[in-house]
């Protein structure tokens, strides 16, 4: 199987998240080239075919422009696959990307299997196993869900130009309005998951935040239940966090909510089912009901 990997570049560097791509095609064994819309300055350390467009020119990011560059590398390569980042960049192209091949799409893929590709469903409570109908197939692939692959060396340099053209024109970007909690600074964070309920236990997880000297976090559920204000969400839709100990508190471990925690130097779950696969990622897995053992733990911490 030959794949045909798209990284993203923005403003002017190459994002690291680009070697996640490795990672996947080397789980699924295949052959890799690589295309990039960037620059000479920022090239991934990798031995094989790149695909190099200037972004100067293309700009780093136009549907228009892209999907055509991605449909030429496609056609040099005779690849098997497309691959993107499930990112801004790669949900917006992939569809193009798979109208001009008349190829299936599948996205957000979280695992590989024998069978298919392993995506969630049902609001990440579930997953399915999907397999394309189709000779050629594009795929986008769940930021986190796959390790960084950095094999090391120069590519060797294929130039890209395209003659289609484009109503559109890149700008540049919109930085995000600056959240009222900057979770990426705390060194603590305790996280409120759908186990803790209702609404009404909330300040159970806050007071033991507090006793550690953190700040409260939230999935996605608690969130979207109204429970916690969303500037509180750890995930791929809420903010991606690294700090010295993470705390768990009926987190059940969505693949959406371990790719913005699973960095943190010390994760400890606290979770009354023990096949949660939040213990996948942990380094302490309490098997306890929370509702007994975090205010346990709080007047403990409180002496």
């Amino acid at each position: 199987m030959k794949a045909l990997l798209v990284g993203e570049y923005r403003e002017g560097n190459l994002l690291d998240t680009t070697y996640e791509l490795f990672g996947f095609a080397d789980q699924l064994g295949a052959e890799t080239a690589l295309l990039l819309v960037g620059s000479d300055s920022r090239l991934p350390a990798w031995v094989g075919t790149l695909y190099l467009a200037d972004a100067a020119q293309y700009g780093e990011y136009n549907p228009e422009l892209h999907t055509q560059l991605v449909l030429e590398a496609v056609a040099r390569e005779s690849a098997d696959c497309v691959v993107f980042l499930h990112s801004s960049y790669g949900w917006d192209l992939a569809p193009r990307v798979a109208a001009g091949l008349k190829a299936a799409q599948v996205s957000e893929i979280i695992g590989i299997r024998e069978e298919g590709f392993e995506v969630g469903c049902c609001n990440g409570k579930m997953r399915r196993t999907v397999k394309p109908a189709t000779p050629s197939c594009v795929l986008t692939i769940q930021a986190g869900a796959f390790p960084q692959l950095q094999p090391g060396g120069s590519p060797t340099i294929i130039r890209m130009e395209t003659a289609g053209s484009s109503s559109l024109e890149f700008m540049g970007y919109e930085p995000a309005e600056a959240k009222e909690l900057n979770l990426t600074r705390a060194e603590v964070i305790v996280t409120a998951g759908r186990g803790i309920g209702k609404k009404e236990n909330v300040p159970l997880i806050a007071a033991l935040a507090k006793a550690l000297g953190g700040e409260l976090g939230a999935s996605r559920p608690v969130v979207d239940a109204g429970w916690v204000p969303h500037g509180h969400q750890v995930g791929t839709t809420g903010q991606s966090v690294s700090p010295k100990l993470y705390v768990a508190c009926g987190v059940s471990g969505a693949i959406q909510h371990l790719a913005g925690m699973k960095k943190s130097e010390f994760i400890l779950a606290i979770n009354k089912d023990k096949e949660a696969p939040i213990g996948e990622v942990a380094d302490l897995l309490v098997v306890a009901d929370l509702l007994q053992f975090v205010p346990a733990l709080t007047a403990r911490l409180a002496k």
